[in-house]
């Protein structure tokens, strides 16, 4: 196209430019009126091409220049031919996705060709026909792919088994508030990613098999992970008509009318009455920079420690594609993971899925997962079952190694049980699985690494032991495996699960004896014991009650109502709450025992877990040596919203104007107590049944703890 050509429906250059001039650079354009272009359009729908006669016809009628109207017509036929092509490339996705259910439904008929019971053809069918059938559908599915790709190439040079997954997405700049934000004055860390023990290569215990994956099947999954990435960025970015405020509490709400018209799917269970949907999304500022978040959401070791509360297993199954430049663009793997509530009462929630990451532009990356479906001989025996649809985060870089997170979840769950009564409104609410719990629990871990790179005002010891920063880097990483193993022990796998002992309606209890192995000590028999209750009191008035050394004795039946102090306090976070403690008792003959104990908490809940420690380890971890081989024996709470919403003041702070985030209110709190005691081998004779003497034990242990929990918090008769 010639200089000074402009858009068919405007301006165009003059005959002012001289091209050969380097000093003479500047354009004037010239708007063309309604008439003329009303003209114009006219003489266009007979004459696309007109000739140099036509166009100084055009010239003297229309008061335009020979070389104006060359333009526009130029410019015009530019602008048909790129309609016609969006037209051409419409019809292309549409036959495109008609072709990909055939496949999808070619492949089901392939695997139901033998019969699952004797492993042998389909009685009273002919296989011989069954084999042509398949042929013939295999045959004109071929014949459709390569018409598809043909037309495909006329338009964008290759076939379409050659394109990417998907093209990049632009995402505008937004307006990042940090807030009342902690470490703001702290610059950009190199962040040390070796303090989260993610680089371990032990593989958990997970309940599927490996599956041999063909081209068609990785080409498969490459073609669902970049439409389910399209489909998130949409819904990130989008708020009407796709998210809505609820009347109820104000919390954004996905409106399945709206997602269902445009982002329709195959053998939906949005029908079924069994399925209940939750989808919520989120957004905050976390202290870590992007790619390095990346990173980690790409490890599946480093993602399970980055969410110890909420994924309890997770392994990566087989790597798809590869990173593209060390950015991990382009990385597509299948993946398993397991998430959980930190309570038995409640199954955990397994499922096989695509992780896809793509990065945006330069310091943006987006990362989605999408259920996929292995092999039937692949099953799973949860409670529940969970098909993801697309979810994921965008993550955006910031100045000073900040990164700004948003977060989408989307699943359809069917409950094969129902769900325990205590947790049906912590579920539905959106606090068990929703983003603002991945968001508030993203931005306390990244908070805990950056705390273990300060060294200052967030120690301080009686005795002096903490001497560097190597010291409490090992007091982290000991308290760390601590609450990490605190987190295990909650949902057990399935080799070692939960014996509901006998009780009341208003105290159920969990137990079960399994080997302690822990690196340092002899192995031996463990009684772990659970139980939830629900208690009339705020999560965070739970929460100050277990952290405050002062009242330990009023709830501790283990410590024999001595009064303990803190002897070491390391700040892991910008929430006073969050932090690790090492406490003595007074009074005691066991002098040489501490107990190491960690508190964390954020909008979503709350932990403080506790192990007794002798004086040596505790020693040994101050001076910085590893601490891998201390033994730990974790014990704790677990502290969250019960869900339950007070409308009455949400209507109240609505009509007053207030925000939605302060017009929700709950009434009370579930907790969590979770005992673990080493055992004699009479009490664990028994093996897997326990004996009366272990069930009298955890009864008796429990029941007087629950009971001295609710005297001090002045809620006993609940």
């Amino acid at each position: 196209m010639e200089f000074g050509s402009a858009g068919a429906g405007g301006g165009s250059g003059d005959d002012h430019y001289d091209a050969f001039d380097p000093y003479r650079r500047k354009k004037r354009y010239h708007r063309h009126t309604a008439d003329q272009i009303q003209k114009l359009e006219g003489i266009f729908k007979e004459f696309p091409h007109p000739d140099e006669k036509m166009r100084l016809q055009l010239s003297r009628e229309l008061g335009l220049s020979p070389r104006q109207i060359k333009f526009w017509f130029q410019n015009r036929r530019t602008q048909m031919k790129a309609q016609h092509e969006r037209a051409d490339n419409c019809a292309l996705r549409s036959e495109n996705d008609k072709i990909r259910c055939e496949n999808i439904a070619i492949r089901e008929a392939l695997r139901n060709v033998i019969c699952p019971s004797c492993g042998g053809l389909p009685g009273g069918e002919d296989p011989y026909f069954d084999e042509q059938k398949l042929r013939i559908q295999n045959s004109q599915l071929k014949e459709e792919l390569d018409r598809i790709s043909n037309m495909a190439g006329r338009y964008i040079g290759r076939p379409i088994s050659q394109l990417p997954p998907i093209q990049p997405f632009h995402i505008s700049s937004l307006d990042l508030s940090m807030g009342s934000f902690g470490f703001q004055g702290m610059p950009g860390p190199s962040f040390d990613l070796d303090l989260l023990p993610g680089s371990s290569s032990n593989v958990p215990n997970i309940p599927y098999q490996r599956v041999s994956l063909t081209d068609m099947d990785k080409s498969l999954m490459a073609d669902i992970a970049g439409n389910s990435m399209g489909e998130l960025i949409r819904l990130l970015q989008s708020n009407e008509p796709f998210w809505m405020k609820s009347i109820a509490d104000g919390k954004e709400v996905l409106n399945l009318e709206s997602y269902e018209r445009i982002f329709p799917r195959i053998n939906s269970h949005l029908k079924n009455p069994n399925v209940h949907i939750e989808a919520s999304r989120d957004s905050g500022v976390v202290i870590m920079n992007g790619l390095a978040l990346v990173n980690m959401f790409m490890d599946s070791n480093k993602w399970v420690e980055l969410f110890p509360t909420i994924v309890s297993r997770a392994a990566t199954i087989e790597v798809i594609s590869s990173e593209r430049m060390g950015s991990q663009s382009g990385s597509l793997q299948l993946m398993y993971q397991e998430l959980q509530v930190l309570s038995p009462l409640v199954p955990t929630r397994q499922f096989c899925f695509l992780r896809f990451c793509q990065q945006i532009e330069q310091g943006s990356w987006a990362l989605v997962d999408v259920s996929y479906d292995l092999p039937q001989n692949n099953t799973f025996t949860s409670q529940c079952q969970v098909q993801r649809l697309p979810s994921g985060c965008l993550i955006q870089d910031m100045p000073n190694g900040y990164s700004k997170v948003s977060w989408m979840e989307h699943m359809e769950v069917e409950d094969k049980v129902p769900i325990h009564r205590l947790y049906r409104d912590h579920i539905y609410s959106g606090f068990a699985f929703g983003a603002e719990r991945w968001i508030s629990t993203l931005q306390r871990s990244c908070e805990r690494i950056a705390c273990s790179l300060v060294i200052g005002p967030s120690i301080h010891d009686i005795g002096g032991g903490i001497t560097s920063p190597d010291g409490k880097r090992s007091m982290m990483k000991l308290s760390q495996r601590m609450v990490n193993n605190f987190c295990s022990i909650i949902n057990l796998p399935n080799s070692q699960q939960w014996t509901a002992l006998f009780g009341t309606d208003e105290l159920e209890v969990r137990a079960s004896i399994h080997k302690f192995t822990n690196p340092g000590q002899s192995h031996g028999m463990v009684l772990s014991a659970a139980t939830t209750i629900w208690l009339p009191v705020p999560s965070q008035i739970v929460f100050n009650f277990f952290k405050d050394e002062r009242t330990r004795a009023q709830w501790d039946v283990l410590s024999d109502q001595n009064p303990v102090h803190e002897v070491a306090h390391i700040a892991n976070g910008s929430h006073p709450g969050n932090c690790i403690s090492v406490l003595r008792a007074f009074n005691t003959s066991q002098s040489n025992m501490l107990v190491l104990q960690e508190s964390c908490i954020d909008s979503s809940g709350s932990l403080v877990v506790y192990s007794p420690v002798d004086l040596h380890s505790i020693n040994i971890a101050m001076s910085g040596e590893d601490p891998s081989f201390i033994p730990l024996l974790p014990s704790g709470f677990t502290i969250s919203p019960d869900g339950k919403t007070d409308i009455s003041q949400h209507s109240k702070s609505h009509d007053q104007g207030a925000s939605s985030s302060s017009a929700t209110t709950t009434s009370g709190s579930l907790l969590t107590i979770v005992i673990q005691i080493m055992v004699s081998h009479n009490m664990a004779s028994s093996g897997p049944k326990m004996s009366q003497e272990s069930v009298n034990t955890v009864n008796n242990l429990m029941g007087n703890t629950v009971q001295q929990i609710k005297v001090a918090l002045n809620c006993s008769s609940c």
